[in-house]
């Protein structure tokens, strides 16, 4: 169980790239470039505040999975 728990971690960090990249280039800069202030406010929003902690918490949580933190010892 401890070795899938550390592939998993691929998993999440690719899954925390991949959020990343959606929250920039599908739902971030296009509405930013496109004008109306209620769309550049949303964007703002995705850009500074849902990608770090959205994307930034997938890759944290694959790090230490890979890292083997949450192995079982017993």
């Amino acid at each position: 169980m401890n070795t899938i728990k550390q592939y998993l971690g691929y998993v999440w960090i690719a899954a925390g790239l991949a959020a990343a990249w959606f929250n920039l280039m599908v739902m971030g800069f296009p509405k930013l470039m496109s004008g109306r202030q209620d769309d550049f406010v949303f964007a703002l929003i995705n850009i500074f505040l849902l990608t770090p902690i959205v994307s930034g918490g997938l890759i944290i949580f694959g790090y230490y999975a890979l890292k083997g933190d949450f192995d079982e010892k017993n």
